[in-house]
């Protein structure tokens, strides 16, 4: 992920390019470059009043007593912006976009959704799911399947096993981050070591060198608070992806079965619900589907409440619905209007963020992931239909941007339209779409604008800066001009 251009605008103080780099599903508020800087590091470090307001409202973590936090405050170039990072000090990790990835799986692991097993931990419960914490640590997965099976009460009586590490080190597998007190790392690392995730390990080494150096450099400030962000494409979206894995039903499991290798063989992921899509069985999770809720109700305005129709989808449905006759405890709950490799499409994204997408699926998965409110996924079809955009298609891909309110895509739909504005004239389907947009304006008066017509514009004359550059553009814009006055439209 190339962050350089984030950081460049940050460092300017550009608002409306942050904005846009943000929009974009590859690059976070939080995310770091190789020094371990932010965003909001560099926006405070330079002065940049309204850029640090905007980054700290929509997500940017300025927490106290914590590294990131301290170095903000105090590189912060004015008054001004200490106060305002102060002003945003009461602020957690638990306040960045909620459409995050790792934020639903956070929300998953606190309201304990659909948990199967509880630690009790020297009187302290933790409740979790076997399927996550087996596809995370090969330790948990052996143990699910040997000392602790069959169990779902699990009390850890070990006096070297600190309850508050214990729920950092569970925040660790469900989201790859953690938020840990600094008096906690060793208890933690203990655990770690235990089952067997080094990666943790060096992570926590690593970030206890750099907060050491940054308070040795600081005297006077105190890190109370040691923060591990999840890395960009880690290791969590791999491992949850075993999940969906699994899930396939083995007719469908191109290529699996016939290598030594297969990760799905002797595993398992403890379902709890088959959804039968196409006379397929595809044995998942209930709690997969929280993260279909998080993102609907996160979404909506109040008083909706996901009690209402969810509970009925995700709870009744499953009271009422047949069950698998090879395992009788497991509900079968039928998917209509969907197809397998679509169903496997939006089965991937679910459990692991991410899913191969192509030209000819993009648009079925987009209209699914519409219908369930999946934001992250209708922006990944947006970047699949992007990349196919040519003189045929852009009118009907830039109606689909429109209806499915893909506003990236539609922007990229305006800018190829820009390029090719003398051809789309002679259209009858670009002329078709000038109209019904001219239309769509209430109360549209004769010389009031056409959004279309603004967007093609714009993009004619952004970045025009030659002679012959503008020769072009003149000619586009009269290109276009020409149609207006053809069809009656002005403005």
């Amino acid at each position: 992920m190339d962050t350089s251009d984030l950081f460049t605008s940050c460092k300017k103080g550009d608002v409306s390019r942050v904005r846009y780099l943000l929009e974009q599903r590859d690059v976070e508020i939080n995310v770091r470059d190789k020094w371990d800087s932010t965003p909001l590091y560099y926006a405070c470090l330079c002065g940049h009043e309204e850029l640090v307001r905007y980054l700290l409202a929509n997500g940017a973590k300025c927490e106290a007593n914590t590294f990131d936090g301290e170095r903000c405050l105090y590189g912060a170039l004015s008054d001004a912006i200490r106060r305002l990072l102060k002003e945003y000090k009461q602020i957690t990790a638990k306040c960045m976009k909620r459409d995050y990835y790792d934020v639903f799986l956070q929300r998953l692991l606190e309201q304990g959704y659909q948990s199967d097993i509880v630690f009790i931990v020297h009187g302290k419960s933790f409740c979790a799911h076997r399927c996550i914490l087996s596809a995370r640590s090969a330790y948990f997965a052996e143990m699910f399947e040997t000392k602790w099976k069959g169990k779902n009460m699990i009390a850890l009586k070990h006096p070297l096993i600190n309850p508050a590490a214990f729920g950092s080190l569970l925040q660790y597998l469900y989201t790859g981050g953690l938020d840990l007190d600094v008096e906690y790392v060793s208890d933690c690392k203990r655990l770690a070591k235990q089952c067997r995730l080094q990666d943790l390990i060096e992570d926590l080494e690593t970030k206890c060198k750099k907060v050491y150096e940054f308070v040795s450099s600081k005297p006077g400030t105190c890190v109370k608070v040691l923060t591990i962000e999840p890395p960009g494409n880690c290791r969590l979206q791999e491992d949850l992806a075993l999940l969906a894995d699994c899930a396939l039903p083995a007719e469908l499991r191109v290529g699996f079965g016939e290598l030594p290798f297969d990760s799905t063989d002797n595993f398992n992921c403890c379902p709890d619900v088959c959804f039968r899509v196409a006379e397929y069985n595809f044995l998942c999770h209930k709690a997969c589907a929280y993260i279909i809720i998080s993102s609907v109700y996160t979404h909506l305005s109040p008083p909706f409440s996901p009690s209402d129709y969810f509970k009925a989808l995700l709870e009744d449905h499953f009271c009422e619905s047949e069950e698998l006759q090879t395992q009788p405890s497991i509900p079968v709950v039928t998917l209509h209007d969907i197809s397998e490799d679509i169903f496997i499409r939006v089965l991937y994204y679910i459990y692991s963020d991410d899913t191969e997408l192509s030209p000819e699926n993009a648009y079925e998965v987009l209209c699914v992931a519409d219908m369930y409110l999946l934001p992250g996924l209708k922006r990944l079809c947006g970047r699949t239909l992007a990349q196919t955009l040519d003189e045929d298609n852009v009118v009907n891909i830039w109606r689909i941007a429109k209806l499915f309110q893909l506003t990236r895509l539609e922007d990229q739909c305006t800018e190829y339209m820009a390029k090719i504005i003398e051809k789309l004239v002679e259209l009858e389907e670009f002329v078709a779409a000038v109209k019904e947009n001219a239309e769509a304006v209430e109360e549209r008066q004769e010389t009031d604008s056409i959004p279309l017509v603004d967007d093609i514009r714009f993009h004619i004359t952004s970045n025009v800066q030659t002679y012959s550059a503008i020769e072009e553009a003149n000619q586009k814009l009269e290109a276009l001009e020409d149609l207006l006055a053809s069809i009656g439209l002005e403005c």
